[in-house]
């Protein structure tokens, strides 16, 4: 052992369980050594670390947090170990077992929606608090996914007595006659996602029935005007595609035991050229105003592929270097 270095054993009851907590990978422990600093040795149901006593600190926080989150039920995958690192690393305050101390929709043998980042966990603090949030940020970084899991787990929990979901159908213009068939035909193309979100957390036989009787309602944002949505747990998608008159007919349509969450993506507005995005208007309008939240999300919280993290990422450098 170096000078200035120290050692810590880790014991727990059996190698599968501590193997777990790594995700029964070693090739996390490469990564764990490197981002702190540390060696590892791990025999049975033992880890030894040695480094610089303060890498070996955060390694002893980090397979507390870990641990915690399993015992607490959750599996840990290479993504939360990882995340794990990351928050010990920099001496976070909102770890893996706080994480997914948080679950939604984990009934009849589905897997629980829980947040995936910290940031994931403010969101759904936020919309838990606030009357209107907005999830502000890039694709896959989980916005409508969650506000989906908290508007079916409030409507589970009878806290609202639908849920509306809502988006502009910029690509046909809004003008949906020209279309076949009845209206859930016509939209269909366009709120895709959202039929797929409801499937995937409560099944498609318990969604198709919800969406007949009304229970779930998905339609275009024009059809929304003129009406009040009272006890409803309101969704609109895709924000940065709506006009200013339409984000604000939007956000007046909200009755009494309401609350709406707006998600939008100011890199990709799919307005003609020349017209303004309600959604910027909206956010400078509204960012000091009681009973709205805002949480912006960045490539750290993508959730989807690793690959897409890194293209977000790519892209955001490419651009800000362009505009300098």
């Amino acid at each position: 052992m170096i000078a200035d270095e120290v050692e810590l054993k880790l014991e727990f009851e059996t190698a599968p369980f501590l193997h777990s907590l790594f995700a029964n990978d070693t090739g996390e422990l490469r990564f764990l050594e490197e981002a702190l600093g540390v060696r590892t040795v791990t025999r049975d149901g033992w880890l030894l670390v040695v480094g610089p006593p303060e890498g070996v600190e955060s390694v002893r926080r980090i397979f507390a947090d870990l641990e915690q989150a399993k015992r607490g039920g959750a599996e840990i995958t290479a993504r939360d170990f990882r995340l794990a690192v990351e928050v010990g690393r920099r001496g976070g305050e909102t770890g893996v077992s706080e994480l997914t101390g948080v679950r939604l929709l984990g009934r009849r043998g589905r897997k629980p929606v829980v947040p995936k980042t910290p940031n994931q966990l403010e969101y759904l603090r936020t919309i838990e608090s606030s009357d209107v949030t907005f999830g502000l940020g890039p694709a896959g970084t989980g916005k409508t996914y969650l506000a989906m899991a908290m508007g079916l787990s409030m409507l589970k929990e009878k806290r609202v007595h639908r849920v509306v979901l809502t988006r502009p159908a910029v690509e046909a213009g809004e003008a949906l006659g020209f279309l076949p068939g009845d209206l859930r035909e016509k939209v269909a193309p366009y709120l895709r996602p959202l039929y797929d979100a409801i499937h995937d957390m409560i099944g498609a036989d318990e969604g198709e029935r919800y969406l007949e009787d009304g229970t779930i309602e998905i339609a275009p944002l024009a059809f929304m005007r003129g009406r009040t949505l009272a006890r409803s747990f309101v969704i609109l998608d895709e924000a940065q595609n709506t006009t200013r008159e339409q984000m604000f007919m939007a956000l007046t349509r909200l009755g009494e035991e309401s609350r709406m969450v707006v998600t939008g993506d100011a890199s990709q507005v799919d307005l003609k050229p020349g017209v303004p995005s309600g959604l910027g208007e909206a956010v400078r309008a509204l960012e000091s105003v009681k009973g709205i939240g805002f949480v912006r999300f960045s490539g750290e919280d993508v959730v989807r592929h690793p690959v897409v993290g890194r293209i977000i990422e790519a892209y955001e450098s490419a651009r800000s270097t362009k505009l300098k």
